[in-house]
């Protein structure tokens, strides 16, 4: 039984697509150069990475969209939305999710998701490169094992994919 796992280092030929929120700017810049910073330690160069910014979080699925149909292997998404005092937040973090969910089942190919849904500043500053990590490098990492696992699953031998 072949157990099957997705790696970062074979990045050969592919081209990601960034996608930040520029609402938050103090938080989601922070995302956006954690997963350059990853991208590039993983050994892509500028030429594979098309880096775009969107106003807020809900236009993030449209960029997303737009990059998958230009051709990019996957797509990072990142974004910072802190709960306020109003019932705004839940359906922002819904709206968003629900959305780069759709499209990656939708194109087959990996969105991850690192738009931060946060109680507070303090919060969100930890996961942008804080004592929490840089969730932008980690989506970054993810959105290539992701590229990896489905090109092995899809070259897996004896295997009967269905008629979709």
């Amino acid at each position: 039984m072949p157990i099957l796992q997705g790696e970062t280092n074979s990045v050969g030929g592919m081209r990601i697509g960034i996608v930040t929120s520029r609402f938050n700017p103090e938080i989601t810049e922070r995302l956006e150069q954690g997963a350059l910073t990853k991208l590039s330690s993983l050994g892509f160069g500028p030429e594979q990475l098309v880096v775009t910014r969107v106003p807020g979080a809900l236009e993030i699925p449209l960029a997303v969209q737009a990059l998958l149909n230009a051709g990019c292997d996957g797509v990072v998404a990142l974004g910072a939305v802190i709960r306020g005092e109003t019932s705004h937040y839940d359906s922002v973090c819904a709206g968003v999710e629900r959305g780069c969910s759709h499209l990656q089942l939708k194109f087959k190919k990996p969105v991850a998701f690192g738009v931060l849904t946060t109680e507070n500043d303090e919060q969100a500053l930890a996961r942008s490169g804080g004592n929490m990590g840089n969730k932008g490098a980690e989506a970054a990492e993810v959105v290539i094992e992701m590229i990896d696992l489905l090109k092995k699953i899809k070259h897996q031998k004896n295997f009967r994919p269905s008629k979709e």
